[in-house]
This record gives C-alpha cells, sequence and structure tokens, in this order.
C-alpha cells in the first residue's frame, strides 16, 4: 500500500483511509482462508455520489479500479479523475446511452440482453474498439433487479460471443440482501459451467459479486472481484434523477 498523498485539509480523508485499510486486510484475510494461493481478488471501489477528490483519496492509497452506476454522473465527474484509475460502468445501461461511454470506461459489467450487447457491439465497432463485458446474472430472480436469469446466462453468452467488437470477460451478479451461502454458491457454480464451455472467444476471467455487506462471502464462493461503496467511503447521500 502507498503512502497516500500529502495531507491537507482538502484532500485527506483520514475515514476513507481506515476504512481502506480495514477492507484491504479483509479481503486479504478472506483470499488466504478459501482460496488458492496464487488467485487474486481485486476491490472496485463503488463512486456512486462520492466527490472526486475523496475518490482520487482513494486511488491514491492503491483502490485504482472504480465503478460507476450512472452515465450522467460519471460524464460529469470523469475528467477530474486520476488518469492511472481503470474504470468500469456497472449500473444499469439503456440501450441509448451506451455511445456515451463505449470509449470511455474499460468494462461493462452490466450486459443482460442482446440487445443491449447488439448495441455495444454497433457503437463498439464505430471507433474500432473490442469492447469487454461481463454478463449480469439475475441470481436471487427478483423483479426489481435487472440481469438474466440463471437458465438463461448460457445462452446469452452463446449469443454476444458472435458478436465481432464485444468480448465477454465473465459474469456479474448483486445476491439478495441476506442470502446465504446457497445463492453464492449457485451463482459460483454457473460461472464455472460457463467456463467449462469453452466458448470461442468468450474468456471466463472475472466473477464479479460482493459488495459492502457481503464480500468476504463472496470470495469464499468463488468471487475475484467485489464492489464496495459505503463500506469505503461511507454511507451515500443519493442523487435525485
Amino acid at each position: 500500500m502507498s503512502q497516500g498523498p500529502v495531507k491537507t485539509a482538502d484532500n485527506y480523508f483520514p475515514d476513507v483511509l481506515e476504512n481502506y485499510k480495514e477492507i484491504c486486510y479483509n479481503i486479504e484475510n478472506a483470499r488466504a482462508k478459501w482460496r488458492k494461493s496464487d488467485e487474486t481478488v481485486r476491490m472496485m471501489a463503488v463512486t456512486k455520489t462520492v466527490a472526486p477528490e475523496k475518490i482520487n483519496f482513494a486511488a491514491s492509497l492503491g483502490a485504482r479500479l472504480l465503478g460507476e452506476n450512472r452515465v450522467q454522473e460519471f460524464l460529469s465527474k470523469k475528467e477530474f479523475y486520476d488518469k492511472d484509475c481503470e474504470v468500469h460502468f456497472i449500473g444499469h445501461l439503456q440501450t441509448n446511452k451506451v455511445k456515451y461511454i463505449i470509449g470511455e470506461v474499460a468494462l461493462i459489467q452490466s450486459v443482460d440482453s442482446i440487445k443491449l450487447a447488439g448495441e455495444i457491439n454497433r457503437q463498439a465497432a464505430k471507433i474500432n474498439r473490442k469492447m469487454d463485458v461481463l454478463v449480469e446474472v439475475n441470481i436471487g430472480d427478483e423483479q426489481t433487479k435487472s440481469g438474466v436469469s440463471a437458465d438463461g446466462v448460457l445462452a446469452l453468452v452463446r449469443e454476444i460471443s458472435a458478436l465481432e467488437n464485444v468480448s465477454v470477460k465473465g459474469l456479474m451478479a448483486i445476491p439478495p440482501i441476506g442470502s446465504g451461502e446457497e445463492v453464492f454458491e449457485k451463482m459460483n457454480g454457473i460461472f464455472q459451467r460457463v467456463k467449462q464451455e469453452n466458448i470461442p472467444g468468450v474468456s471466463m476471467e472475472t466473477l464479479s459479486m460482493g459488495m459492502s455487506g457481503d464480500y468476504e462471502l463472496a470470495i469464499k464462493h468463488g468471487s475475484n472481484l467485489v464492489r464496495i461503496g459505503t463500506k469505503l467511503f461511507g454511507a451515500r447521500k443519493y442523487l435525485e434523477g
């Protein structure tokens, strides 16, 4: 872990520092306890409603993978971010907004339909880019959440694999709050089954699962990318709209 930036009133956030240290300790402890020695787990800083200076402070500590939920908010903040950060889009994405982020983010984690994947493919072709994506799975079959059903994952991955300018890199899921271990294990089972198919053009590298309240449990059950917002930055002040 780096020593962080110069401590000034404008850019020093002691609560974020302490939170980051605790999260890193917990991630490493969970990884050492439940995973193979050569497996890595990445932490994503979820930045919804968080000011850029606070995000950049976290980045200076080592949290350089950022997760953006909203297109408009991302566009308003992206120029202020540390240029060494890697940004993923993790929120629900409408097809008419794909064009605004296609050249701006490293990966889109929330692809849940062939329609959305097709638009990503179309926009990526315009800029001669192959866009990395994760397929979002509605593992709890919740009506209020987006994501393909557990039964439809493999078929959707196969459909997307045929698109020239889209590359599936894994799966993403948000288990229902309070889920037991069986839900996390089910998601890992889906991930492993898709991986075993060895679908051409698909590299199942990432299982993005686990947030502030359950990231250690997610690591136990195969996640190698956990998305942390509240635990890192504190309770959010939600924006309207």
